[in-house]
């Protein structure tokens, strides 16, 4: 018997559509454990979990493992309240999957009892009408505006980059999440990119110049296993096909690279994906590290971050917007694995957009004194441990701000390269005049 074909009683689930196809998909995994209907439950607003924590813990689960056991083991790092969400949804969960088998009204009644308690039903076509004329009460007077409020509870790398960049862009995406962006080509490959060399690194954690063979061959195979998993969103299958042709002589490229540095200075991976929290004057900063390197001969951590788009090209580049304080990125990274107890001696950025150029890393010393100024053009530099003190105390004091609750406006960016790939360009009505094109007479 099929479960989820059972017809539950009606006052087991309360009628709305909502509720019964949350009945139907917790029956189907109840049934079948079918990873795809506990996705649904998931991500169903039945759940309790909130939409985005919900899609990372989806995300997670898609690449590997199970996701109830993503759960129990607390893989991302959530504040409080969300964590509890979710941890009594896989404690529900399990509990239903107990139940015996055969029992199919007792199930449903424990799903509903669990899940549906709360889900409004909607009037009934026999519900009575009221015949009495509707009055009009007196007009209510207008409120006083008030500031404005970020929809998530935590701060990332990426919020502030955006704020810093142009405050009006963070207002429409992350306190009114104004537009539903669909991503493009550039985003899904820069995912693919990501998933293929985690799950590279998870078999190579020591690259040596004596695996090389075996490493080239692998990786052809990592990079077309993520792409066939994200095929579903390039809109052709020629483009498909031209993104992963393209990420494969970058991902030679990226042997390459390795293979040198291996040699030159033998290294462990010790870190992929990893999540990071950092918790600054009550704020909380979360992310993920793409790579943590540690040096096998000195023990000292390098945080590596992958970029598919476009980077600073010098480490005097990306050290001067530190310092000008338009990129949070790699400064909130070695705060947050410091706080954890690693020794960070390097942060480096790893080009991986241009198939026809070796991959050449941006690579930053941390030292604890002044920071020699390196060559402009020159791909190796450093940055003092003063300069990201001063980025951290520049982010306290954007969190400071936004989480106020007291902004009433924010202005739009003087700078129109910023408005270039912005999916709320046509919504601003504040953003400054597009400059004329290279080629203008």
């Amino acid at each position: 018997m099929r479960l989820h074909q059972t017809i539950i009683p009606p006052k087991a689930v309360p009628d709305s559509p909502l509720a019964r196809r949350f009945l139907t998909d917790a029956l189907a995994w109840q049934s079948s454990h079918d990873p795809a209907a506990l996705e649904a439950l998931l991500r169903s607003p039945c759940s309790g979990i909130p939409h985005d924590v919900a899609a990372a813990y989806a995300t997670f689960a898609r690449r590997g493992g199970s996701l109830l056991e993503a759960i129990e083991h607390e893989r991302l790092a959530l504040p409080a309240d969300e964590r509890e969400a979710v941890l009594r949804f896989a404690a529900k969960l399990r509990a239903i999957e107990r139940l015996p088998s055969e029992d199919a009204a007792a199930i449903g009644e424990a799903i509903a009892s669990a899940f549906l308690g709360t889900v409004r039903q909607p009037p009934s076509a026999d519900t009575p009408v009221d015949p009495a004329p509707i009055k009009l009460g007196a007009g209510e007077k207008r409120e006083a505006g008030g500031g404005v409020r970020s929809r998530v509870a935590h701060f990332s790398a990426s919020s502030l980059n955006a704020f810093a960049e142009c405050e009006r862009k963070w207002y429409y995406r992350y306190a009114c999440g104004a537009i539903d962006d669909p991503g493009s080509s550039a985003a899904t490959y820069g995912t693919a990119i990501h998933l293929a060399l985690e799950d590279f690194h998870q078999e190579f954690a020591r690259p040596s110049p004596g695996e090389e063979t075996v490493m080239r061959a692998r990786i052809v195979d990592d990079v077309r296993w993520a792409f066939e998993r994200n095929r579903a969103d390039f809109e052709t299958p020629v483009e498909f096909e031209l993104q992963v042709r393209r990420a494969q002589r970058t991902a030679q490229r990226y042997v390459d690279w390795l293979v040198e540095r291996a040699r030159t200075a033998p290294f462990e991976v010790i870190g992929r994906e990893l999540p990071v929290r950092l918790e600054v004057n009550g704020h909380d900063l979360m992310g993920f590290v793409d790579r943590l390197d540690r040096d096998l001969r000195s023990g000292a951590v390098a945080v590596i971050d992958y970029k598919t788009g476009a980077i600073a090209t010098s480490a005097a580049e990306y050290r001067e917007k530190v310092r000008s304080f338009r990129d949070f990125q790699l400064p909130f990274y070695y705060w947050a694995c410091s706080a954890s107890g690693d020794k960070v001696a390097w942060l480096a950025l790893v080009p991986l957009k241009d198939a026809t150029l070796d991959v050449r890393p941006v690579v930053m010393e941390v030292v604890a004194g002044a920071a020699p100024v390196a060559r402009r053009d020159a791909p190796s530099g450093s940055i003092s441990i003063d300069e990201l003190e001063r980025a951290k105390r520049r982010m306290i004091a954007l969190c400071d701000r936004i989480a106020s609750g007291t902004l009433a406006y924010f202005a739009a960016t003087r700078d129109p390269q910023a408005c270039t790939y912005c999916a709320y360009a046509l919504a601003c009505t504040a953003r400054p005049p597009a400059t004329g094109s290279q080629f203008d007479r």
